[in-house]
This record gives structure tokens, C-alpha cells and sequence, in this order.
């Protein structure tokens, strides 16, 4: 049986975030959660014209349909999880002129930015996610429960927080405010979110 959607690989060793993240952390994270939503949506297209499609086309075709919410569930949380990796560096980094130019215009700056964001990705309840995405031309904070995403409404996402539990509570337990500053002030990948907004 084909197997048509494989885990990717990280973009940085499994210890690179450390201390913010660990390791262990990434180990569970990356080789049992994330892989296991792979192997789960294999499962689940295997057979059908699904097989053949990308993930943002299944998650944009199924997204409506409670018939084919496992789908939806497996590969949103596929997307996501690839989506967040490459969100992360190993380093603090900063944005584009034209992306700071954007944030500073839309938040008051940078410090504003990394405090509403950190406080829309702590009052969501449950496991979710927390996006800082573009919406009609203008910057977002958003947030979505479980295996959704602005993906699947065809917004553009710049980059995402993992607030699933799993994301941090062997490093942190409860505390995912601690979590989160650590994540926001020194792990996100504004490369990466620079070279999103190019596209947007």
C-alpha cells in the first residue's frame, strides 16, 4: 500500500532549541505526535482520490464535512506541525524591514506584537494553536482549537505556537505563559514568517 504523505524531516537537530524546548520534548513531539498523525492519515485516504491531492487541498476540500472530520483532524494536524517546526530557530531572529514595518503599523511595534501574542496563545482554551497571520492585507492574531487553521479558510499564515499540551509540559507542566515567553522572545523564526509575508 502507497503511503503518500511522509514525515518531514525537522529543519534543525532535535536539540537545537534547547534550552526553550528540550530534546525529550522534540522526541515525543516530533517522533510520536506529529508522526503518528502522518501515519494516521495514510490510513485514511489510502484508496481514495485524497491519495493523489496535497494536504492543503484535503484540508481545504474536507474542512466542512463532519463526514470526513478525521480526515480533517489528521491532516490539518500534519500541516500545522510542519508549519510550527519552521516556525522555530535555533536562534532569535528578527524580521524583514517590510514585515517589521507591517507589525509595527498594525501592533505599535514588536514588544506590542509579542504581548497580545502571547496573550491570545495563553486564553486559548484547550489545545489549539496561535497564528500571527495576513488577512486582506492586514496582520492578524488569531487562534483555533484543536487541528484547525487559517489555512483552511485561505488565509496566509506567517507562523504559528504549538498550545497543545504535548507542545511543553515536559518542560514546563502547567505553566504555558512560561512556555510562551520563552517561545515568542527567543525561538520564532522571523526568517521565515519574512519570507511568507513576500508571498502574501
Amino acid at each position: 500500500m502507497s503511503q503518500p504523505f511522509t514525515l518531514p524531516p525537522l529543519p534543525w537537530a532535535d536539540n537545537a532549541l534547547e534550552p526553550v524546548i528540550s530534546k525529550r520534548t522534540i522526541e515525543f513531539h516530533y517522533g510520536k505526535h506529529h508522526a503518528a498523525y502522518v501515519n494516521n492519515l495514510n490510513g485514511l485516504v489510502a484508496g481514495t482520490d485524497m491519495a493523489d491531492m496535497s494536504l492543503e487541498q484535503i484540508v481545504r476540500a474536507v474542512k466542512d464535512d463532519p463526514a470526513k472530520k478525521g480526515v480533517f483532524n489528521n491532516a490539518g494536524q500534519v500541516w500545522n506541525h510542519t508549519f510550527f517546526w519552521n516556525s522555530l530557530a535555533p536562534q532569535r531572529t528578527e524580521p524583514s524591514k517590510a514585515l517589521a514595518d507591517k507589525i509595527a503599523e498594525s501592533f505599535g511595534g514588536m514588544q506590542q506584537f509579542e504581548e497580545q501574542f502571547i496573550k491570545a496563545a495563553t486564553a486559548q482554551f484547550g489545545s489549539g494553536w496561535a497564528w500571527l497571520i495576513v488577512n486582506n492585507g492586514k496582520l492578524e492574531i488569531v487562534t483555533t482549537a484543536n487541528a484547525d487553521t487559517p489555512m483552511a479558510q485561505g488565509k496566509t499564515c506567517l507562523l504559528t505556537v504549538d498550545v497543545w499540551e504535548h507542545a511543553y509540559y515536559l518542560d514546563y507542566q502547567n505553566r504555558r505563559p512560561d512556555f510562551l515567553k520563552a517561545v515568542v522572545g527567543e525561538r520564532l523564526n522571523w526568517k521565515f514568517a519574512s519570507e511568507n509575508f513576500e508571498k502574501a
